[in-house]
Parts: structure tokens; sequence; C-alpha cells
């Protein structure tokens, strides 16, 4: 009877343990891999075969966000025609736990044909094929696979994967790659629309809910039932933000007041509620809603004039969380 708990917890243990041993292998070569890649004129062309193919298109879609431009060539594909992919100024990584596989063996001369030396092994031999046959190696080191049989690509590619993490993270703060940069290659999705839509894109300009101080507590009451915003913004004659008037304010005035009849908004409004610059990022609005416990918030200019209110509705209908 196998005991699928230890089972699983033996291989995360085991996974666990070569990523950190990979530690070991950040060394001079990788760091002028990196400075190569950051002073190329060209892009970076991944190949692998196998559960390393995967990996190797892994690293290219990291790359291309990243803000370092890559493609991807199956090693098998190379010699059917998609060598002609490769420009003489390309930096060519190849993927392979082996180094020794016959797709990979087939494929180094060809690529050296084309004039291109600044080949880059990531493989877990040194003593390989692919590792002799390179100008610059990245040591996926590992001991043996997970399973039993030390057959499926377990260790192995997990190891790939944080490798090809760590060479992209490292080309992008090389760069000073910012989150602006990632917004620009993110346009689309939930993660785009974080990185791109501000307050200013999503807010209703033509619902502005607004009382004097002076106003009685019916008319706050109208403007704020007229605005179905849940509040309404106290201003000054020159359109200054006052406070605001939210539907938690009347229900804690009504159980400390007998007498409202003379009440104004002056009375019960909360002086400096939470505010946002229209130019702010509308995620933002929405992490300063979530951490106040709050659904609204007062929209307000460079000057602390009033200009509306951003509800939390409006950011779940854009799909930005």
């Amino acid at each position: 009877m196998v005991d699928i708990k230890q089972v699983a917890a033996r291989v995360v243990k085991m996974e666990a343990d070569t990523v950190a041993n990979l530690v070991n292998y950040i060394d001079e070569d990788f760091v002028n891999v990196v400075e190569l890649i950051l002073g190329s004129e060209g892009r970076v062309v991944v190949s692998g075969v196998g559960k390393s193919a995967i990996i190797a298109q892994k690293l290219v879609a990291t790359l291309n966000s990243t803000g370092t431009p890559a493609i991807f060539m199956h090693a098998a594909d190379a010699v059917h025609g998609d060598l002609g992919m490769i420009r003489p100024n390309d930096i060519v990584i190849c993927i392979s736990n082996s180094g020794n596989t016959p797709e990979i063996k087939s494929l180094i001369p060809l690529i050296k044909n084309l004039g291109n030396e600044n080949i880059v092994a990531m493989v877990s031999n040194r003593d390989s094929y692919l590792a002799k046959s390179a100008a610059y190696i990245l040591q996926s080191h590992i001991e043996r696979e997970a399973d039993p049989n030390n057959l499926a690509p377990t260790n192995s590619t997990t190891a790939q994967l944080v490798m090809c993490d760590a060479l992209a993270i490292s080309l992008l703060e090389c760069r000073q790659f910012s989150s602006n940069d990632f917004a620009k290659y993110h346009p689309g999705g939930s993660l785009g629309k974080r990185l791109c839509t501000h307050v200013s894109d999503i807010y209703d300009k033509e619902n502005r809910p607004a009382v004097a101080p002076e106003d009685m507590l019916r008319k706050v009451i109208v403007a704020m039932s007229a605005g179905r915003l849940g509040a309404v913004a106290v201003i000054a004659p020159d359109n200054g933000l006052l406070g605001i008037v939210t539907d938690g304010d009347l229900r804690r005035m009504l159980e400390k007041h007998s007498d409202i009849e003379t009440l104004k908004a002056g009375d019960i409004m909360t002086r400096s509620p939470k505010c946002i610059s229209e130019d702010e990022l509308a995620y933002s609005a929405f992490k300063i809603m979530e951490q106040n416990s709050i659904t609204q918030l007062v929209v307000t200019d460079s000057d602390n004039n009033y200009c509306g209110m951003i509800h939390l509705h409006d950011i779940l209908k854009e799909g930005i969380v």
C-alpha cells in the first residue's frame, strides 16, 4: 500500500533541496551571460527538446514580458527549417538536462555554422556534449530525479525553471524594468488593467453628489440618495473639499441626536475623508478601500478640489480585481 502523503512529501523535499542547492551554481558564467544579453543587439533564442522545450518556452515568455526580446526554437524542428529564425547577432540558449540528446548534438554544429558562437548551455552535466560545446554554462545541477526510477523529468525541470527565473529577474533588475514598463507589455486582462487604468478613466464625472456645510440634513439625504453612492461630499464655495457624509455617518447621527431638525452637513460630516487623486491608478483606489473597509473614495485634483467619487462597483465592473 502506497503512503501517498509520504510520497508527495518526499518529492516536495527533494525538489526544494535541489532548488536550494542551485545557489552554489550562480557563478561567473551566470554573470557573464547576463552581461552578454544586456550588451547584445540581437534576441535570445531558446531551444530544447521534450520537457526542456516546455521550460524553454516559459523562459521566452518571461523574457519577452520583462524587456528582453526572445524567441523559442524547438531543437527537433530546427533541422527542418527553423534554423532560419536565428540571426547572426542572436544569443542561443540550449536547455537540456543530460546535454547529450541526439537533437542537441545535431543542433550545436549547425548553429555554429551560422556564425553564432555565443551558445549558452543550461545543463546539469558539465561533462556533456552540450556543456563542452558551449561558450557559457548555466548549471542547473541535480543529483537525481524525484521518481524512484530516476527517469521522469521532475527535479531537472524544476531546477531549469528556477535557473531561468533567476536569469530573467537578473536582467529585469539590471534594466531597471519598472511597473510602468511592465504595463506596456501587459495591456490585457486584469493585470494589464491594474497597471494601466487610472481613476480618471472610470469614475463618473457627471455624478458629483455634493452639499455645502450649512445645508440642512434633509438636503444631505436627498443629495446622497440622488447620487446613489452611499455618500455625499461637503464642499466650500470654491469647490474645495471640506469633508464627507456617508450613510454610516447618518446612522451614527441618529444614535447620538434626538433632535435632528437643526443639524447641518457641517455638524455631522467626517473631516479629512479618504481621498485619491484622479491621476492615481484605479487599483490603488481599490487597495485603499480594502484596507479601510469602505466602498467609495472622494476623487480630488492636485489642488484638493472635489472632482467626484469612485465606488468599488466602478472598479469591479472594469475587471481590475
